[in-house]
């Protein structure tokens, strides 16, 4: 995979972006500059996928593209540098402390960095400019938020519950879309909307994820809808500088929040 033999290389770092989904993995080779080289490799992940299921599947898939020199991910669900904390949409005991970021690193030969697949896809689409947030709908709901261009503390707003217990997961998630439908769907999509509006008070928000394309309200002008393809070309971003202290040395604090999850229930 050395991306550094082939003469007509494009100019800068070369990325591999690995979007891991609760019902999709992608991965896709970028510039420098965050635009997709050819086309992405797609499949289904497997049911509760386990880490060797993401592992043997993400290293196939990257074996069919070209060189590269770094590596980024999104993973559905919490991530502490680079160590899984929690999956709910995965099989969520298995992934519990698992070392992503290392484990992959050391079977690519290349730099990694991991972070939650809704703040990779913020990072894609956002301004820069004053408070805004990510959600992606997908198997369920992701969220991200971010000041001025920096991403903030991580929320796992979809493990949140929303109405009767149901969290937001389950409340929007694919699942609900299938069996409700997409107009009664859209109605529980525009109470979730106006709870993270009045939660948030953001300046922009922005939909993405496969189900983005299922909305069918009438939005306001500060709430887009952005291409699912932002969950890996978001990878770029990782390696900006403004991102270093997000990536930098564990603290001791990190690994007393780590634990403080081992209270959370597998979904």
């Amino acid at each position: 995979m050395d991306s550094n033999t082939d003469p007509g290389r494009p100019n800068g770092p070369l990325t591999l972006a690995v979007d891991i989904g609760g019902t999709g993995l992608k991965i896709g080779i970028l510039d420098a500059s965050g635009h997709l080289l050819g086309t992405p490799e797609r499949t289904v992940t497997p049911a509760k996928a386990k880490p060797a299921d993401v592992l043997d599947l993400s290293l196939a898939m990257a074996g069919k593209l070209g060189g590269f020199d770094r590596v980024s991910v999104g993973f559905p669900g919490v991530v502490r540098h680079g160590v899984v904390i929690t999956a709910p949409n995965l099989d969520n005991s298995s992934w519990h402390r698992f070392p992503l970021a290392e484990v992959l690193s050391e079977r690519l030969e290349r730099p990694t960095r991991v972070l939650n697949d809704a703040d990779v896809q913020g990072l894609g689409v956002i301004s820069g400019q004053g408070l805004e947030c990510v959600i992606t709908l997908g198997t369920g709901m992701g969220f991200g938020l971010y000041l001025d261009g920096r991403l903030l503390p991580h929320l796992e707003l979809s493990q949140h519950p929303i109405h009767k217990g149901k969290t937001y997961d389950v409340f929007v998630g694919n699942a609900a879309l299938g069996s409700l439908g997409r107009k009664r769907w859209n109605r529980r999509l525009q109470r979730v909307l106006a709870n993270i509006t009045t939660l948030v008070g953001f300046d922009l928000l922005y939909i993405g994820g496969g189900n983005s394309r299922h909305v069918t309200l009438e939005l306001s002008a500060n709430i887009r809808i952005v291409s699912n393809e932002a969950g890996l070309t978001g990878g770029v971003r990782l390696w900006d500088p403004i991102m270093d202290d997000a990536f930098a040395a564990r603290s001791p604090g990190i690994r007393e929040s780590a634990d403080a999850h081992q209270a959370l229930p597998d979904r």
